[in-house]
């Protein structure tokens, strides 16, 4: 038997509270495939509810459980989890979302919403320099891993230590809320560590929404 409008409502409360006890109530009696279809009058997910408010334990409980396509799950004004996560300054949460092995991962942060705004934008709005700090980061140092690996295919022996240690400069473009393009620069050293700084010019701006 599925759970009834009203189960579904409280269910919703529940991760918006952070209610773990009473979700996995819900999900031992109906299971968790009955999470995949639940959505409020603004088509917002569970995931939407508990990453808005910053539940990373619920979270973590239900990331294994759930179908991975509800991570990247749209509401009425396209707005993934990840959006709201942003907009609420919760790092563990956009982490967790990004770092998720089954999920759509570095995907996940170009999606836009309505307002024409990725996750990043979102980070801007809300004035949260270490969330979109953080996302341009583990976007560009992929990429850079990426091209330090390819190199490093081609250089064996010796040249390993050299490549590994070798300091990438990379330029980055970033929207802001108001849909200005800020040139930043990124120094990776191949062990880890980055440093994000910004650049004085930017670039002319896009539209702030979709038509």
């Amino acid at each position: 038997m599925p759970p009834s409008p009203d189960q579904e409502e409280d269910l919703l409360l529940a991760c918006r509270y952070g209610d773990i006890d009473d979700v996995r109530i819900f999900v031992e009696t109906y299971g968790a495939l009955a999470l995949e279809g639940i959505r409020d009058e603004h088509q917002n997910t569970v995931l939407h509810m508990l990453c808005a408010n910053g539940h990373d334990d619920l979270l973590e409980y239900l990331l294994p459980l759930i179908n991975p396509t509800l991570i990247s799950a749209q509401n009425s004004s396209k707005s993934t989890p990840l959006h709201w996560a942003a907009l609420n300054c919760h790092l563990p949460i956009i982490k967790r979302l990004v770092q998720f092995p089954g999920g759509p991962q570095l995907d996940l942060i170009d999606i836009k919403n309505e307002a024409g705004r990725t996750p990043i934008g979102e980070a801007e709005l809300a004035g949260w320099d270490e969330g979109a700090s953080w996302l341009v980061s583990v976007m560009k140092l992929d990429s850079a891993t990426t091209t330090a690996a390819t190199a490093g295919d081609d250089n064996v022996g010796a040249d390993d230590e050299r490549i590994d240690a070798e300091v990438v400069d990379i330029e980055v473009e970033v929207e802001d809320a108001e849909g200005q393009i800020s040139r930043m620069s990124m120094k990776t050293d191949g062990m880890g560590d980055s440093k994000l700084s910004e650049l004085p010019s930017t670039v002319s701006a896009v539209p702030s929404s979709i038509a």
